[in-house]
């Protein structure tokens, strides 16, 4: 096995058990890292990692950029670069890391597209809650915004981490990692409906019997299926925008940022593992942050003498 494939190999054993990332995650680095491994082949003569110096980083980023990938995935791929060497690092393969000075190329964030309050109702009011599918649905997005879900979080959500006498639920997010979350009266009282007057009649297939969201056959719903039934709904209700589950998400965020919520609650409840990752939610509009200054900062306030 050659230097390259035997630390690469390691590398995602540590990344997989020490930082518990997803397999979708390893499987982008250890990309990231075929791709060096590529370069170093063709380029550099055949370098081993331990032989990699930190010019010849840089001529591997200059040739990422030309390939045309886009900022966010050079930036992915210089996060990817810096953790293999960190870990050889900490494996002392080598005694300095040679990715210590690389920069991320900046990278334009771009707002999320989120729903208003009267969205989202306009939305729900299109579910027929005369049909088992209905009522599904209505308890589905209504947890969604709740509690602001990943839609793989949705799907995979279980009756036995529902604690809604106590008001909050637990999710399994990325990385395996879990969080608690609360969740309003609304989404409990369209949860406890769906739980108690639908799921309960439907021919749950074996191995399924825990899932919350099951589609008419009794198997957990898929993420594309939720796909559709948002899109669904928002274009019966005139939402032209171009809307995802994600959407759901990133208005129950919005909407909290913009009521004042703190962001480090904000951030727990989404399961950040970077502030930095929430405070994209604080795109609000000119006329609600000119509001909120004039009310609360100490010299803006009224006095009467």
């Amino acid at each position: 096995m050659s230097r390259w494939k035997s630390h690469t190999k390691a590398f995602r054993q540590y990344l997989q058990l020490e930082r518990s990332l997803s397999p979708n995650s390893i499987d982008a680095y250890q990309d990231d890292l075929n791709k060096l491994e590529l370069f170093a082949g063709n380029q550099l003569g055949g370098k081993t990692p331990e032989e990699i110096t930190y010019k010849d980083l840089q001529l591997f980023l200059e040739w990422v950029a030309g390939l045309g990938f886009h900022a966010s995935t050079q930036s992915r791929i210089v996060s990817g670069v810096k953790g293999f060497f960190n870990y050889l690092l900490i494996d002392n393969v080598i005694l300095q890391s040679p990715a210590e000075l690389l920069e991320t190329p900046k990278i334009t964030r771009k707002l999320p597209v989120s729903l208003h309050v009267h969205e989202i109702e306009a939305i729900l009011q299109q579910i027929d809650r005369s049909t088992a599918e209905g009522d599904r649905n209505y308890a589905l997005i209504e947890t969604m915004y709740s509690c602001g879900l990943r839609v793989s979080e949705a799907v995979t959500l279980k009756l036995s981490d529902l604690h809604l006498q106590e008001e909050y639920i637990k999710i399994v997010g990325k990385g395996n990692k879990e969080r608690l979350v609360p969740i309003g009266q609304l989404a409990i009282k369209a949860l406890k409906n769906y739980i108690q007057q639908v799921r309960v009649h439907l021919p749950v297939k074996h191995g399924q019997e825990d899932f919350v969201f099951l589609n008419r056959r009794g198997a957990a719903l898929s993420r594309v299926m939720v796909f559709y039934i948002i899109k669904d709904l928002a274009a019966r209700a005139g939402i032209r925008k171009n809307l995802s589950p994600h959407t759901l998400r990133h208005s129950f965020a919005t909407h909290l940022v913009e009521g004042g919520a703190d962001l480090r609650a904000v951030q727990e409840m989404l399961g950040h593992e970077s502030i930095t990752t929430t405070e994209i939610y604080t795109h609000l509009d000119k006329a609600f942050l000119i509001a909120n200054i004039i009310e609360h900062h100490p010299r803006n306030k009224r006095r009467n003498y």
